[in-house]
């Protein structure tokens, strides 16, 4: 009998599902393509992500998540319908037992509208989970030992930072500043220096490509395409990842203060500990180039990305799968 538990880490950025003895088995970007007039669906994943921006008037490519929580619930449930019976097909995955992970301080009418489009999507239960707790077991840390550990998760909407021991959260501080932001930034910074209109998907290459947060030497740079705001013509320019690093300034500046707060409220035997194992880093905002460096100038303790930050909360709920029965106490009624 093949096992109907499955994980999702629900992100505004991509959807990732672990199914309980097949391992990650969807990684796509969070976005659904729909007909404006008849609401019917056209594209989901990354079929739906290569049309923004792209598309006609009638077609409208939608992001249904926006800093870690649903924008749009009609939207979300089908997208989580679509990716569920993609993993498994209807017969499968008919009624599915779903740990989804959220931020750690949504409220409760957010985890509301999270339980209820998972359970309209065809789920027989649904349990919810800290993001940081599932980023930490993912990145490999014992948290359930007495003893300090310290996760930073940059996710596509939200970065939590959470102090664990023993299994649970000791201090934690979810901020809505994290890829999209970044991306919003860099769309600003190039509009204010170059008068140069930019599409989202422009700006998340520049940061993926060029994009910096600490000055170590090298510099990189890419020529961009987009409107000139004078002309309304197309144009190209050539930017630096010297000015990724200041445009990035500010988002980064408000993550490094978040982790900070969080330190500066963990009791101080859990404080020795993380000096000892170190800051670990995890979802797609720790690829940023130098952002170790500059957090651990900043914390004054050692900090590392995790191995594949992107997987580490999926992979954290494939091992939560694994004691969900011990779990259901935790369940959302």
């Amino acid at each position: 009998m093949f096992s109907k538990d499955i994980g999702i880490d629900l992100g505004t950025a991509n959807v990732l599902i672990h199914v309980k003895g097949k391992g990650v088995v969807l990684d796509e970007p969070s976005v659904v393509a729909i007909e404006s007039d008849t609401k019917r669906v056209l594209a989901v994943g990354d079929e739906a992500r290569r049309m923004v921006g792209r598309t006609p008037g009638n077609i409208v490519a939608i992001r249904p998540l926006r800093d870690g929580v649903i924008a749009d619930f009609e939207i979300t449930e089908m997208m989580l319908k679509h990716f569920i019976n993609r993993v498994g097909g209807k017969r499968w995955y008919s009624h599915p037992r779903i740990l989804i992970c959220a931020p750690t301080d949504i409220t409760s009418v957010e985890q509301k509208a999270i339980r209820e489009a998972a359970e309209r999507s065809g789920a027989r239960e649904v349990f919810m989970e800290e993001e940081p707790k599932a980023a930490a077991i993912g990145a490999g840390m014992d948290i359930f030992q007495p003893s300090g550990n310290m996760v930073v998760d940059i996710g596509g909407g939200t970065t939590d930072v959470a102090v664990l021991s023993m299994g649970d959260v000791v201090t934690s501080s979810s901020i809505k500043v994290a890829g999209d932001k970044f991306d919003a930034a860099i769309t600003r910074y190039i509009k204010n220096k170059y008068k140069l209109l930019i599409g989202e998907r422009t700006s998340e290459e520049i940061k993926i490509r060029i994009g910096s947060v600490y000055g170590s030497g090298q510099e990189n740079q890419m020529d961009i395409r987009g409107r000139d705001m004078v002309t309304g013509l197309p144009i190209t320019v050539t930017i630096h990842s010297g000015e990724i690093r200041e445009a990035l300034s500010d988002p980064v500046a408000m993550i490094v203060a978040a982790a900070k707060s969080v330190l500066e409220r963990t009791p101080p035997e859990l404080s020795a500990d993380i000096i000892d194992r170190g800051v670990i880093v995890t979802g797609g905002g720790a690829l940023l180039h130098g952002l170790d460096q500059l957090m651990s100038d900043e914390l004054r303790v050692p900090v590392l990305i995790a191995e594949d930050p992107m997987h580490c909360v999926v992979k954290g709920t494939g091992v939560m799968l694994d004691n969900l029965d011990k779990m259901s106490k935790r369940k959302l009624s």
